[in-house]
């Protein structure tokens, strides 16, 4: 299989951040998508940046910046689909998206991803963290995503269909499992309190 192309998903609204752009807060003296293309880059073959609005304002990041192609926040999904578009016109098979408020993912999540679903038609497969609870917790904005099935995606949009796993799972959607140790390798920024412990994270390395 080719190696996948990146797509950072940045087109959520960052409601309790009071709106703007999460990925352009500033994080230990760069910012949260600078660092989330400093780990996604090396895994990857290209990629690009999924936000909506107008792209001037990533400009010095030198990405190409894909809008979602469905009207009205509808979720990662349409951030998923217009990767998969892009991707298409690049002749790429899969795509790997990484949210941008999530400054810590792993550096391994791309190999780890591709490794969860060898042998599939179709390569689907979501990174997942223990939980005590439900065994699994998967983490809807960090998968390996099949651009031959983009149209089936955009159809599931169309009719309504919000929830990442539900359509992942119609697809038997596999998981990648990675460990929790002294910090959540999901932590992703939400809040400005989010903001400060991911500051004491990286005084605490």
């Amino acid at each position: 299989m080719k190696q996948p192309l990146g797509v950072i998903l940045a087109g959520g609204l960052a409601t309790r951040m009071g709106g703007g752009d999460k990925g352009l807060l500033s994080l230990g003296g760069t910012t949260l998508l600078e660092r989330v293309i400093d780990r996604l880059e090396p895994q990857v073959s290209g990629l690009a940046l999924n936000a909506n609005g107008d792209p001037a304002r990533f400009a010095k990041l030198g990405l190409p910046v894909l809008g979602d192609s469905i009207d009205g926040f509808v979720g990662p999904l349409a951030g998923v689909l217009a990767g998969m578009d892009w991707a298409a016109g690049q002749g790429a098979e899969t795509i790997v998206t990484a949210a941008a408020d999530t400054p810590f993912f792993p550096c391994d999540l791309v190999p780890r991803l591709l490794l969860a679903a060898e042998g599939m038609q179709h390569p689907l497969a979501l990174a997942a963290t223990p939980d005590p609870k439900r065994g699994i917790a998967r983490q809807p904005t960090f998968g390996l995503w099949p651009v031959a099935l983009r149209d089936d995606l955009r159809a599931a949009l169309a009719g309504g269909l919000r929830k990442v796993v539900l359509w992942t799972e119609a697809h038997q959607g596999r998981e990648a499992l990675f460990e929790t140790g002294s910090i959540d390798p999901f932590f992703n920024v939400n809040t400005p309190e989010d903001l400060a412990r991911a500051e004491a994270m990286l005084e605490h390395g």
